[in-house]
């Protein structure tokens, strides 16, 4: 379904009910937003993982403006501070109060514009490999780690002047190593990719290169789980812990992957899933 929200109309799709049958009673769950990552992928890459935690949450997914099914708007308004605002905007739309927002990779960035904006709004955020700011030296250096001097190069050619070209060749040499066990191939194939949008945003020169929430994070007021992988190329380890440091001690669980990469959800699902299943039931 199509939801209008800030002039645009942003696809939406609800997994499981909200208000369940409990006794004599109507039992009503949180409601689990999630932010998918890119920019310029969709949310399908989030089914049917999280698609197990029906009974404790119903789960909502979207695509941002400019991203999978939704519309555009104004390429003007292709920004974090507007990205965040639609989160909100979102929540009212749908009546939704104190969501659990889950934000993946770039979703998370979104996730943190979105809670430094409406410190108030969230009910629980949960951050999965993603950063405050964007240290691009770490990355080229992660990929070459991992995949030798051709991934070091292709990344840092992709990552410091985007084109489409050298972001096909960093599709097809650095995609492969975002996990650690294999990806499903037909995951990209029904996917509905965006890479203006990508382009438009990634890169030092982009919005990419001047974000930083770091100062931000220490207004939350909700608890906040971060989970990250240690063989995470894309999102090092250490953009991780910046966050958790930058975050009020007493608001923060962190939760790190040893033999994980990108996204931890695909290389440990059970382990990850029942993290986040805790978080949703204690909030702590």
């Amino acid at each position: 379904m199509f939801v209008s929200v800030n002039g645009v109309r942003l696809f939406v799709d609800v997994e499981n009910a909200g208000l369940v049958p409990a006794g004599d009673t109507m039992r009503e769950k949180p409601t689990l937003l999630l932010l998918h990552g890119g920019p310029g992928f969709d949310h399908s890459a989030l089914k049917p993982l999280f698609s197990g935690l029906s009974d404790v949450a119903q789960v909502v997914y979207y695509d941002h403006r400019g991203n999978g099914r939704s519309e555009d708007g104004e390429r003007s308004a292709w920004t974090l501070a507007q990205w965040g605002d639609d989160v909100k905007g979102l929540c009212d739309a749908l009546g939704l109060v104190r969501p659990i927002v889950l934000g993946m990779s770039w979703g998370g960035y979104v996730a943190q514009s979105y809670a430094t904006r409406h410190p108030d709004h969230p009910g629980k955020l949960v951050l999965v490999s993603t950063a405050a700011k964007f240290e691009f030296p770490a990355v080229f250096e992660r990929f070459g780690h991992l995949g030798g001097p051709e991934a070091a190069r292709i990344a840092e050619a992709y990552w410091t002047a985007p084109t489409a070209e050298r972001r096909a060749d960093f599709i097809r040499v650095c995609g492969p190593l975002y996990r650690r066990t294999p990806s499903d191939p037909e995951a990209m194939r029904r996917a509905v990719i965006r890479h203006d949008t990508a382009l438009h945003f990634n890169g030092p020169e982009n919005e990419q290169g001047r974000m930083d929430f770091r100062s931000a994070l220490a207004g939350l007021r909700c608890p906040v789980l971060v989970m990250a992988g240690d063989h995470d190329p894309v999102s090092p380890i250490a953009f991780s812990e910046t966050i958790v440091a930058s975050l009020p001690p007493d608001r923060v669980r962190f939760e790190r992957f040893a033999e994980c990469g990108h996204g931890v959800f695909g290389d440990a699902p059970e382990r990850a899933s029942a993290i986040l299943r805790d978080f949703i039931v204690t909030g702590s």
